[in-house]
C-alpha cells in the first residue's frame, strides 16, 4: 500500500479538521474567489478549505489521497447542500485524472506539502492551472516555534529515522526550496510570493484532551506514540506535547484551547 495513503487513512484526521475551520473559512475569504472560477482543492482533507471555497460559488472539485477523508468530504458537502462541491481520491505526484489547464485556482493547505516527490508535485499544480491562474499553498514552517512545526518536531524524535531518499515535507515551508520547485516546473521566480500567515486551532476541551486527539486521531502523531510505546518513552512523549499545547494556549477557559500555528502562504502566478 502507498505509504502516504496509509498515514493519512490511519486515525480520523476530521476530529483535528474540526477545530480547523474557522481558520480556513477566513484564508478562504482572502483569496477573491468568485462564481466563475474552477478550483481545485489539493490535499483537501475532509474540505477545510474546499466548502468554504464552494459556499463562494466556485465550482470545487477536491482531491485527496485518503479515502476516509474523500468520503468525509462529500458527506459535509451534500449536508451543506452545495452541487457545486465534489471529493474524489488522487495523489498529488500523479494527477493523470485531471487534464491540462482546467482549474483557475488550485489551493492546497497542508496537504500537497506532505506528498512525497515534491518537484513531481509542483509539476502537476502548474500543469493543471491555466494560464493566467493562480497556485495558493499553505505549508508548516521547519523550526517554527509555534504549534504544528513543534508537534512534527517532537514526534519525530520518537520515531525510526526516515528511509534513504525520504526528502523532510517541512522544505516546503522553505522559500529556496519552494522557489526551486515551481521553477523547475517552468514558473518564473518573478511569480512566486511568500507571506508569513496564521492558522488558529480552537478546540472545545483543554490542551490535555487536545493532545489526546492528535495522539488517536492525527496520523504522525500516532505513530510517533507507536514507536515511543514499543521504547517505554510513550509517557515522556506524552509530556512533552501536554506542556507545549498548554503553553501555547491563548484562551483562558480551562474547557477550551486556542492555538496559533504560524505558515508559509505561497502564491504562484501562472
Amino acid at each position: 500500500m502507498n505509504p502516504n495513503k496509509a498515514l493519512w487513512e490511519k486515525g480520523d484526521f476530521t476530529q483535528i479538521a474540526a477545530t480547523m475551520r474557522e481558520s480556513g473559512e477566513k484564508l478562504v475569504a482572502d483569496l477573491n474567489i468568485t462564481r466563475d472560477l474552477h478550483v481545485l482543492d489539493l490535499g483537501c482533507g475532509d474540505g477545510t478549505t474546499a466548502i468554504p471555497e464552494a459556499k463562494r460559488g466556485a465550482t470545487v472539485l477536491g482531491v485527496d489521497i485518503a479515502r476516509n477523508l474523500v468520503e468525509a468530504g462529500n458527506r459535509r458537502a451534500k449536508a451543506e447542500g452545495l452541487t457545486n462541491c465534489t471529493f474524489q481520491e488522487g495523489d498529488a505526484t500523479d494527477l493523470q485524472e485531471l487534464e491540462d489547464e482546467r482549474f483557475d485556482l488550485v489551493v492546497s493547505i497542508f496537504g500537497a506539502m506532505f506528498a512525497p516527490k515534491p518537484f513531481e508535485v509542483a509539476k502537476e499544480m502548474v500543469r493543471v492551472t491555466r494560464p493566467g491562474g493562480r497556485i495558493v499553498m499553505g505549508n508548516w514552517i521547519p523550526g517554527d516555534p509555534t504549534l504544528v512545526a513543534q508537534i512534527l518536531k517532537i514526534s519525530s524524535a520518537y520515531t525510526p529515522p526516515p528511509p534513504e531518499g525520504f526528502i523532510s515535507p517541512m522544505l516546503w515551508g522553505v522559500e529556496s526550496h519552494v522557489t526551486e520547485r515551481f521553477e523547475k516546473a517552468g514558473v518564473s521566480k518573478d511569480n512566486i510570493t511568500f507571506l508569513k500567515d496564521t492558522f488558529t486551532f480552537n478546540a472545545p476541551y483543554a490542551p490535555s484532551e487536545f493532545v489526546q486527539a492528535f495522539k488517536n486521531y492525527y496520523g504522525p502523531t500516532m505513530n510517533a506514540f507507536e514507536a515511543a510505546e514499543k521504547n517505554g518513552k510513550a509517557w515522556e512523549l506524552q509530556r512533552e506535547l501536554e506542556d507545549l499545547f498548554t503553553s501555547q494556549n491563548k484562551s483562558t477557559d480551562p474547557k477550551h484551547t486556542s492555538v496559533d500555528a504560524t505558515f508559509l502562504r505561497v502564491t504562484v502566478m501562472r
